[in-house]
């Protein structure tokens, strides 16, 4: 685990941290809100395959309008990005980047 704290507020700006195998790292911008959660935290889940983006899709989205390009928000309102775990390879191929833009859910054979 790592932490990091701004000298002056005392609060958290960064951590990291791996629970269960899982490494998650968590952000402040330090800016004051008067909302829970927002787009500027989200869990990222790189999957093996479709199946799992399938499976994780469904089991988690909660606000279709808030899909987009392997992001979706739940019923708590907590982003997630469901990748495949090679999206950087995938995003080599040409054409990639513009189709990717265009869909909510990941469909890796279209990529």
């Amino acid at each position: 685990m790592s932490v990091q704290k701004p000298d002056d507020a005392g609060g958290l700006l960064f951590a990291e941290f791996t629970l269960a195998g899982q490494w998650f790292s968590a952000m402040d911008c330090g800016a004051g809100h008067d909302f829970t959660f927002t787009p500027g935290l989200s869990l990222q889940v790189e999957c093996t395959d479709q199946e799992q983006i399938d499976s994780l899709w469904e089991a988690l989205s909660a606000v279709p309008e808030a899909e987009q390009c392997g992001w979706l928000v739940d019923r708590f309102g907590v982003s997630w990005q469901i990748v495949p775990r090679n999206m950087a390879e995938l995003m080599q191929n040409p054409g990639a980047y513009e189709r990717m833009l265009t869909m909510k859910k990941i469909i890796v054979a279209d990529l």
